[in-house]
């Protein structure tokens, strides 16, 4: 067992580039992120050497409401720190409305400076509104906001304006706190493009205690189509807490029990009838731990043990909606035919193995 400090010095020593760590909820992920940008510091002058996406990260955007004007100039207003002199790299490139744009936003915004217009300062809020038609400042759900924050730093990251100044990682702890699971799916495929996009220059680390998220990181980067690009510089980890101590292990899925994850989170979609396509993703992991763990070689020969009635077009149906990108941005509900398929399967795993979760 070990400190939150030595759990850190772990993750530091880590070579690989890119490190994905799965944690339970009240674990230490964003102490973890804390201790990890203290231990990494310049010992000279106290900077950071890297960027860090976390609860305190949602902390600098703050809404003004405007309450004495009935909402009339309701705004985002950004907290001035140290990422001020950034910012107006995003003011000259689209990159953020690229970034926002995978999420399909219902609002534009603009983005405000000081009053004295000094771009050096950064900028100063955020103003939202529904259409060009309809330019009345608005106030977005909180969901969106999580989703334009998130979106916000993934921007800054990729305009590379960090080179030579905070440029040795960027340290995600839980973008997906407070997102649905559609928005989840979404937002996995925004690490993989930044991953795409800065590998191998930067390292990437992402804690998370969404199921779905490591789940889907997991499988792209040890899987997917780019996986011989990343696949030996990757490294995965669970992040286990026992009364005060914890302790980082590396990724095994039969001590991960990684299958009962993935089996309630299907189980929780199946029940609320809200069944997406990407799910398809989930399913094909569970059934290649399945396979794994009984000693069966194929997915197909394990759906003609548990008795699907097409296990050849099952198994082409699993594989043509798993190893596409159903991620984005195409992202859309099950047709009648596969939820037929997927609630088939899904039904004949926990019968025939009598699966308790």
């Amino acid at each position: 067992m070990s400190t939150l400090t030595e759990i850190a010095q772990e993750l530091k020593d880590t070579k690989e580039k890119i490190i994905i760590v799965y944690a339970f909820n009240a674990t230490g992920k964003t102490r973890l992120s804390v201790e990890y940008k203290n231990i990494t510091k310049n010992p000279e002058d106290g900077k950071h050497a890297g960027v860090y996406y976390n609860a305190f990260s949602e902390d600098l955007f703050v809404w003004d409401n405007d309450e004495a004007h009935d909402n009339e100039n309701i705004k985002l207003d950004i907290v001035s720190s140290s990422l001020n002199q950034f910012h107006s790299l995003l003011l000259d490139t689209e990159i953020l409305e690229e970034t926002l744009s995978l999420y399909h936003p219902r609002y534009k915004f603009n983005l405000n400076l000081y009053e004295d217009g000094d771009r050096e300062k950064g900028i100063h809020s955020v103003t939202f509104y529904l259409d060009d038609e309809n330019t009345d400042p608005i106030k977005i759900s909180r969901g969106e906001e999580r989703i334009f924050i998130w979106c916000f730093f993934v921007a800054l990251f990729e305009t590379d304006s960090w080179t030579g100044v905070q440029d040795a990682h960027f340290f995600i702890d839980d973008p997906v706190s407070s997102m649905d699971d559609h928005n989840i799916f979404l937002t996995a495929e925004s690490i993989t493009k930044l991953i795409d996009d800065t590998f191998p220059k930067k390292q990437i680390i992402v804690t998370t205690h969404h199921i779905g998220l490591f789940s889907i990181l997991f499988d792209r980067l040890s899987k997917g189509e780019k996986s011989d690009k990343y696949k030996k510089n990757s490294k995965y980890f669970m992040l286990k807490k026992q009364k005060d101590e914890l302790e980082l292990k590396p990724f095994n899925k039969e001590v991960f029990l990684f299958h009962l994850h993935l089996l309630q989170v299907l189980s929780e979609a199946k029940n609320s009838n809200e069944l997406y396509t990407f799910h398809f993703v989930l399913l094909r992991q569970l059934l290649e731990n399945i396979t794994s763990f009984i000693g069966t070689s194929q997915i197909k020969l394990l759906l003609q043990e548990i008795k699907v009635e097409k296990p050849e077009d099952t198994i082409m149906m699993i594989n043509s909606l798993s190893h596409t990108r159903v991620f984005a941005p195409q992202i859309s509900e099950m047709n009648e035919e596969q939820a037929k398929v997927f609630n088939e399967v899904f039904e004949k795993l926990v019968i025939r193995y009598n699966f308790k979760f």
